[in-house]
């Protein structure tokens, strides 16, 4: 068996164990984060230090307008090309009426028009220490509320594990905290932890893992309140309760919760607290587009990206008139995504066309039903949150808004994993709605009748976005410099893949080497 470990996999590792902000570290000191774009400081462009200098920005999404606006303030004349009808790229709300296109379907949401009934199909949480775009909420006036992320309530499933029923997390948690705790115990004990701890240590410690772990005198796991009460009862109530079992050790442990699930709350960028935009995510993209909107060239498909001996030339082609035109421009700033921009005849480098080749997109997929009551609440007491599963669909979101309203969107599959997101992007959207719900029938029993409508995003059938992040592993350093007065863009060029946070650093350091380069003539 060949134990070498590549870097990728290293550092996705060192992410498991300590998160993000260890992973860019790390990719510094191993030389692999470039500019450092997962730093980048705030564009504080002299105003008009642009005047007369032209930058044309290669898509409206959330990095292509955040850079539009930071040049605007600096006096930059800024254009903006994006292919598609609307702005926001990857930050996509449905809605009802919106339409859905993939390159081989076309889906109506059908969702009611309350203003909760909703699906975030690209990002959906914002991270308490994603400073900058929660700085451009604040300055836009964007309301916020919390995401709820980690719930007790919600169920952890595994096909061949507890009969293949589902189990509050609140157990999971609980049982596998107490069982670790008795070990230990057990090992103190048993004196094999003498060379580490005094005697007075090893009484402290033993009184810290009876109540960490919830041990009986003896430090045993016998079960603990703090999981629950037998039946569907989750409090004691009037009178004492019956507390469950313990969940079987074994069957924990041959479970695949552990690996990751039980401490996805853990990683940095899922820590308590998160935040939404109240309404949906693109309020995020609305906002900046209220701002740049004036620039936008709607139905702008680039068609070519030329270097010329006085900055850059794209060529695209109108949609709306079918016609061939060309912006020049001192600079231009790409943020169309790799797998796409490969595509797209040009001529840059050798390096940026490898490194270009070498970026893979995730093939996400989420699922979102309209159902007409609100049955985790009510049956449940699941109010938002995250539950588990080991079919494809790996999720099921419970939303964080409109509680105890009559009804409620739920996402009933987030997939991320290469095979399981491949099966179902290549069904038809309503075979995918079929198979989501006969998988989340087996964690909800009576699921399918519960739901009204549904839609489904597979990402890397998307046109012009042919994805839905970049893989983790390390950013290529051809894509951190600028190619002659062309530079590349988006979160893809930083250690924060997939998030709106890498897509303004990325903005803000691409608008800090511009600003840098025209101020030494």
């Amino acid at each position: 068996m060949n134990t070498t470990m590549t870097k990728r996999r290293f550092l996705q590792s060192v992410g498991a164990v300590a998160g993000v902000e260890a992973v860019y570290r790390t990719m510094e000191a191993l030389g692999l984060s470039g500019i450092g774009t997962a730093h980048a400081a705030t564009p504080e462009l002299p105003a008009g230090s642009g005047a007369g200098k032209g930058i044309v920005i290669l898509g409206a999404g959330i990095s292509g307008m955040a850079a539009a606006w930071e040049l605007s303030k600096a006096g930059y004349h800024c254009t903006i090309l994006e292919a598609t009808g609307r702005a926001g790229g990857r930050s996509f709300t449905a809605r009802g009426g919106d339409v859905l296109e993939e390159t081989d379907s076309r889906q109506q949401v059908d969702f009611g028009g309350e203003d909760h009934l909703y699906a975030n199909m690209g990002p959906a949480r914002i991270p308490y220490h994603h400073r900058t775009i929660l700085g451009y909420c604040k300055e836009f006036g964007v309301d916020l509320e919390v995401f709820t992320n980690d719930n007790r309530a919600a169920l952890f499933h595994n096909r061949d594990r507890f009969g293949g029923e589902p189990v509050p997390g609140r157990r999971v948690m609980t049982d596998l905290r107490g069982y670790i705790a008795e070990l230990l115990a057990k090992a103190v004990n048993g004196n094999a932890l003498d060379s580490e701890l005094s005697g007075e240590d090893k009484e402290r410690v033993l009184a810290m893992l009876r109540r960490y772990g919830g041990l009986n005198p003896d430090h045993l796991y016998k079960g603990s309140n703090r999981g629950g009460y037998r039946g569907e009862r989750i409090n004691a109530g009037l009178k004492a309760g019956e507390v469950n079992d313990p969940l079987d050790f074994s069957d924990l442990l041959e479970s695949d919760f552990w690996r990751y699930k039980l401490h996805y709350s853990q990683f940095l960028n899922s820590n308590p607290t998160l935040m939404q935009p109240a309404g949906g995510m693109d309020a995020i993209a609305k906002a900046f587009e209220q701002r740049v909107g004036s620039l936008i060239r709607y139905g702008s498909v680039v068609t070519e990206i030329r270097k010329t001996p006085d900055g850059a030339r794209i060529v695209y082609r109108n949609a709306r008139t079918d016609t061939a035109e060309a912006v020049d421009a001192d600079f231009a700033i790409c943020t169309i995504p790799a797998p796409v921009l490969k595509d797209v005849p040009n001529d840059f480098s050798p390096q940026t066309r490898a490194a270009l080749d070498s970026v893979k997109f995730v093939p996400a997929v989420k699922i979102a039903f309209q159902a007409r009551r609100r049955f985790w609440e009510e049956d449940h007491a699941i109010y938002g949150g995250i539950s588990w599963t080991d079919q494809d669909v790996t999720q099921i979101w419970y939303p964080a808004n409109g509680y105890h309203r009559d009804k409620g969107v739920i996402l009933g599959a987030y997939i991320w994993d290469d095979e399981p997101a491949a099966r179902f992007a290549k069904r038809s959207p309503p075979e995918r709605l079929q198979a989501a719900m006969a998988e989340g029938g087996r964690i909800h029993p009576g699921y399918s009748s519960e739901i009204e409508s549904g839609v489904s995003r597979a990402w890397a059938k998307v046109p012009f976005q042919k994805g839905g992040w970049p893989e983790s592993g390390g950013v290529p350093e051809a894509l951190t410099r600028p190619d002659g007065a062309i530079y590349i863009c988006g979160d893809q060029i930083t250690a924060l893949p997939g998030w709106q946070e890498g897509a303004v650093l990325a903005a803000h350091t691409v608008v800090n080497a511009i600003g840098e380069r025209v101020a030494k003539g």
